[in-house]
């Protein structure tokens, strides 16, 4: 039933723009003409993403941090093996499946570490990556509050994920 989720939905835009008395592939073409800009004015926000979390990564302030802040995480419920996880998540999707992967062939895929990762992966969000594609669109300087906002939603996320598999 899913697979004909998309067509019959294309179908409904198209024969409401008729309706309308919208050109459909004009319209189409029109979005896809205004995308490239946007896309072009993305970018320079991305590749910093991309370059400061691979520096985080490979200059070791990733470990540092991360055993600074286990006891503290601890505390809150989160496992030190999972302190990377949380602090690259709002970073990198692909770093954090990186560590997911990792986390699942080093403890088990059904263990509470591998549990608690997989609740923390699917309930956090890459806050940077979405920063940048939205800031970038909607052209504000305004950053630090919704991502301050962001950051300690996605961490509580984190705490209440660990609690949960606890209990279950």
């Amino acid at each position: 039933m899913s697979k004909y989720f998309i067509p019959v939905l294309f179908l409904i835009i198209f024969f409401y723009s008729l309706i309308k008395k919208v050109k459909p592939y004009d319209a189409f073409t029109q979005g896809a003409k205004s995308a490239i800009p946007f896309a072009v004015s993305v970018f320079p926000y991305l590749v910093s993403i991309f370059v400061i979390t691979e520096l985080f990564e490979v200059s070791g302030i990733s470990n540092a941090v991360s055993n600074f802040l286990s006891p503290f995480f601890r505390i809150l419920g989160i496992p030190k093996e999972l302190t990377k996880l949380v602090l690259i998540k709002p970073f990198s999707g692909n770093g954090a499946l990186a560590i997911l992967t990792e986390i699942y062939s080093t403890y088990g895929v059904d263990s509470y570490l591998a549990r608690c990762a997989s609740v923390i992966y699917g309930s956090s969000e890459t806050v940077f990556y979405i920063a940048a594609v939205y800031f970038a669109g909607a052209k504000t300087k305004k950053l630090a509050v919704p991502i301050i906002i962001s950051l300690v939603a996605s961490f509580f996320s984190c705490v209440f994920a660990c609690f949960i598999c606890l209990i279950m």
